[in-house]
C-alpha cells in the first residue's frame, strides 16, 4: 500500500508528459521537414527567407558588414555546409577566394557544384559589364563573367527570389502553392517600396558619382544615376596617389561631388578626395545587416537612398 502513491505520482506526471509528447511530435516533425539552406551572403539570406517562410532553416555565411570577396574561412562553416540541403551562392567569382574550398571539403554531395542542391543565383539576375575581350591580371580584380554586385537592383532581387521560389518547390513539391505565395507578397511590397524609391530619385536622374569599388552598377542604372570614376584605379587594385590627382581634377572639371564607399574600406583617401572637392563622402551599405537595424531587404534600399538624396541635395 505504501508503494501505491509513488504508483500515482509517476502516473499524474506522466499524463502531461503524453499530451506534450502528442502536440511536441508534429512540431518536430515540422522542423526535420524544413529545408536547411545555406547561402554565401546574407541579400541571398533574405530572399530565402523570404520566400521559404517557416518551410526553411535559414544560415548565412558572410556577414552584411563583411567584405564579401575576402570572407575568412572557418571550422564551423563546414559544418553549416555539412548539414545543408540548399547552397545559394552570388557567383560570377564574387566568392572565389573562399567558398570553394568550403564546399569541396564539407563532406556534402548535395551542395558541390553541379549538384542539385547547388544554387548560383546570378543565372537569375541581369548580369552588367561582362568583359569582352582577354581578362587578365593586369587589370586587377576584372570578374570575367560580369559584375558580381548584381543583387543592388531590386528588380533583380524579385528575380533571385523568384528563382529560389521556384528551386524550394521542386525540392518539397507539396509546398510549391505556399512558395509561389510568399514570393507574390514578397514581390508586391517590392512593388510598392520602388514607386517610394524612384519618386525619392527622380530629381537626381542623370547625376555623376565616384564610388570607391565597382559595387554600384547595377544601382546606379537601376536609379538613372552615371558613374563617373572610381577610387580604385583598378579592381581591387589600391588608390595611388597619380590617380587620386587624376580623379580629383576630373570631379572638378565635372563637377561631381558625391563619392560612394562601402563600410569595409579605409575611409583617408575619399574623405581627402571630397575636402579637394567640395564634396561629400557617403557609406553605403551593399548588403542587409551591413548595419544593426537594417535587417530586411527594403531597409536596405531605404537606408541607401535616404543617406544618397541626402548627399545629393546638399551638393547641388
Amino acid at each position: 500500500m505504501e508503494r501505491r502513491p509513488s504508483f500515482l505520482c509517476h502516473a499524474g506526471l506522466l499524463a502531461p508528459l503524453l499530451a506534450f509528447a502528442v502536440i511536441a511530435a508534429p512540431s518536430a516533425a515540422r522542423a526535420a521537414s524544413k529545408i536547411k539552406v545555406v547561402t554565401s551572403t546574407t541579400d541571398l539570406a533574405e530572399f530565402a527567407s523570404e520566400v521559404g517562410g517557416d518551410r526553411v532553416e535559414v544560415e548565412s555565411i558572410a556577414r552584411g558588414y563583411q567584405d564579401p570577396h575576402f570572407v575568412e574561412a572557418k571550422p564551423s562553416f563546414l559544418l553549416k555546409l555539412r548539414r545543408a540541403d540548399l547552397l545559394i551562392a552570388v557567383g560570377l567569382q564574387l566568392e572565389i577566394g573562399w567558398l570553394p574550398p568550403l564546399i569541396t571539403q564539407c563532406g556534402n554531395p548535395k551542395v558541390q557544384v553541379g549538384a542539385a542542391g547547388y544554387v548560383d543565383a546570378s543565372q537569375f539576375a541581369e548580369i552588367l559589364e561582362k568583359p569582352t575581350g582577354v581578362v587578365t591580371r593586369a587589370m586587377g580584380d576584372v570578374h570575367p563573367f560580369g559584375n558580381p554586385h548584381y543583387w543592388l537592383d531590386p528588380e533583380n532581387g524579385r528575380r533571385i527570389a523568384r528563382g529560389i521560389a521556384d528551386k524550394l518547390a521542386e525540392m518539397q513539391p507539396d509546398g510549391q502553392a505556399y512558395f509561389a505565395q510568399r514570393f507574390q507578397d514578397f514581390s508586391n511590397r517590392l512593388t510598392e517600396a520602388e514607386k517610394r524609391w524612384d519618386a525619392e530619385m527622380a530629381p537626381f536622374h542623370g547625376r555623376k558619382i565616384v564610388t570607391y569599388h565597382r559595387s554600384w552598377p547595377n544601382f546606379l542604372k537601376r536609379f538613372e544615376l552615371v558613374s563617373a570614376g572610381e577610387i580604385e584605379p583598378r579592381p581591387g587594385i589600391p588608390p595611388s596617389p597619380r590617380h587620386t590627382v587624376e580623379l580629383i581634377q576630373m570631379m572638378r572639371r565635372e563637377n561631381v561631388k558625391v563619392i560612394l564607399v562601402e563600410p569595409y574600406f579605409d575611409l583617408k583617401t575619399p574623405q581627402s578626395i571630397a575636402r579637394e572637392t567640395g564634396g561629400q563622402v557617403v557609406v553605403m551599405l551593399p548588403s542587409v545587416e551591413g548595419e544593426k537595424d537594417v535587417t530586411d531587404y527594403f531597409k536596405l534600399f531605404d537606408y541607401d537612398i535616404g543617406l544618397l538624396t541626402r548627399a545629393l541635395r546638399a551638393t547641388q
